[in-house]
């Protein structure tokens, strides 16, 4: 059995196209060429993320599942956060975005997942090794990557708290996401490494239950204390390369795994805010 993972989060500039061309593509091209040489047999989980999905899973009134196009710079500095529809203009409704979505990156990072899952499905194709490509989504839960601006948005509203300063939320604070505790994670990844009805397929890995950006920054705020001047702020800002709303369909991961996520979020966050206590401690 065998487990290939890569650099993660949301590149700063275009000077950060490099490293995860080398971290996530070639080092993943190292890694199957390995696993090659000796004979490798077992089942292959590659550890891709919900970025592939672009702007995720959208509908229109009139023209039912549509695919956004990326959102323009203009009109996030406006204050436009939601992509109109591809057709005709309209405002669109999200909705759960299923593994049968088209793959659609909007950053090098999420083109680099993209390509982690080409290049394990051509060698399962030129091996035989089954592989199941897990679609994390915003995993959290103690262990976090610290302090680093690469970080997902939870470990980057942590490390805020840790150092005693506010969350800062961007945007309006109301785009969606799907986090999942990585306790939920890690069961995933064990089942899929023995359970076949998940081979050759990709699945998404999540709690099925979407919460805004906003709910989670004050859901951690709270839970580390509710000071009144560490409350998160909304700072209309925006990232380029990050997307609206992605939350997940859980379907095909309960068919083929028997998977459901077990952690709740306020569970997850009183294990991951007694760790950031902890971390204030040994300082």
């Amino acid at each position: 059995m065998a487990h290939l993972a890569a650099k993660v989060g949301l590149e700063t500039s275009v000077d950060d196209f490099p490293d995860y061309v080398e971290h996530n593509c070639l080092g993943t091209a190292v890694g199957l060429a390995a696993l090659r040489r000796a004979g490798f047999g077992g089942r292959l989980v590659l550890a891709s993320s919900m970025v592939v999905y672009g702007e995720g899973g959208w509908l229109c009134a009139e023209h039912g599942p549509v695919a956004p196009a990326p959102r323009k710079t203009a009109d996030l500095e406006q204050g436009q956060f939601e992509p109109p529809c591809p057709v005709c203009g309209a405002d669109l409704s999200s909705c759960p975005v299923e593994e049968s979505a088209p793959l659609a990156p909007r950053s090098v990072y999420a083109a680099s997942k993209v390509h982690q899952e080409h290049l394990a499905d051509a060698f399962s194709r030129s091996t035989g090794v089954p592989v199941t490509a897990m679609r994390f989504h915003n995993v959290f839960g103690p262990g976090m990557p610290r302090d680093t601006p690469y970080a997902g948005v939870a470990a980057i509203f942590a490390s805020a708290l840790r150092g005693g300063q506010r969350p800062r939320v961007t945007e309006d604070g109301w785009q969606k996401r799907d986090f999942v505790h990585v306790d939920d994670v890690a069961r995933a990844t064990v089942l899929a490494l023995v359970e076949n009805e998940s081979a050759g397929e990709a699945l998404n890995i999540a709690s099925g239950n979407p919460t805004t950006v906003l709910e989670m920054a004050e859901a951690m705020w709270t839970a580390a204390g509710g000071s009144p001047e560490l409350r998160p702020t909304v700072t209309g800002e925006f990232r380029a390369g990050d997307v609206r709303h992605v939350f997940a369909s859980t379907e095909r991961a309960e068919a083929r795994l028997g998977f459901r996520a077990e952690v709740d979020l306020l569970q997850g966050l009183d294990g991951l805010l007694g760790a950031l206590v902890g971390a204030k401690s040994d300082r």
